[in-house]
């Protein structure tokens, strides 16, 4: 059934590339492996993948210390200051910058690490109060500011859309998403990138590669719906 859905999975991206015309290979499928176990993520790994995200930094650690070390592990969660030390050199791509005081500390502990972080800017596109990101109208200005620190590379933007039944309803979300990156691009700025444009989920991921999305996070669509402990 896993390797059904994964193929499954595929298809629909091929399918979606087709119909706006780009390549199967400008879009980047990341595994997102939230709550599943270490054998669970082994069976996809197995299937040639190496792309996973993690939401949370203690399981992005648990299942980096024992899984192959060619993974490319992206953080596509809410990432907390005081955790960034954990994470900052076992990460390709941190996803979720949202804040001036996140990227100095990331900043700060790639100086330590002797390496450059590729990071990018979480957009509250829809201005939901429930979701991290920056609005919109402060996107440009932040990136500005962040775009001087040394250990830092902004390869691009991150958006969250809103949870519908009908995925064509967050069309206009990615469209407004992707017309920020090419007003940002368009800026010249040293230091940024907007080569990649990480949005779209299990419920939305055609639409948002139809709207130029170049990384989509797939959970449930694979695994199927997750299983959440109850809390002690």
């Amino acid at each position: 059934m896993l390797q059904e859905n994964y193929k499954t999975v595929q298809q629909k991206i091929r399918n979606a590339c087709n119909r706006c015309g780009r390549e199967y290979s400008e879009v980047t499928l990341i595994v997102v492996g939230k709550t599943q176990s270490v054998e669970m993520l082994q069976k996809i790994y197995d299937l040639n993948h190496r792309d996973f995200g993690e939401n949370k930094v203690q399981e992005l650690m648990c299942k980096y210390e024992v899984m192959q070390k060619d993974i490319r592990w992206h953080l596509i969660g809410h990432l907390q200051q005081n955790k960034v030390k954990y994470i900052v050199d076992k990460t390709c791509l941190i996803h979720s910058i949202d804040s001036l005081r996140l990227a100095e500390t990331i900043s700060k502990e790639a100086g330590k690490h002797n390496r450059t972080v590729p990071v990018l800017i979480e957009v509250n596109v829809s201005d939901e109060k429930s979701k991290f990101g920056v609005k919109v109208s402060e996107t440009l200005p932040l990136i500005e500011t962040i775009s001087s620190l040394p250990g830092i590379s902004i390869q691009g933007l991150m958006s969250i859309a809103p949870y519908v039944t009908n995925p064509q309803e967050n069309r206009p979300v990615f469209k407004k998403l992707k017309k920020l990156s090419v007003d940002i691009e368009n800026k010249n700025i040293n230091n940024v990138t907007m080569n990649v444009l990480s949005m779209g989920m299990t419920n939305d991921y055609e639409v948002a590669i139809e709207e130029g999305a170049t990384i989509v996070r797939v959970g449930t669509g694979i695994f199927g719906e997750r299983y959440y402990k109850m809390q002690q």
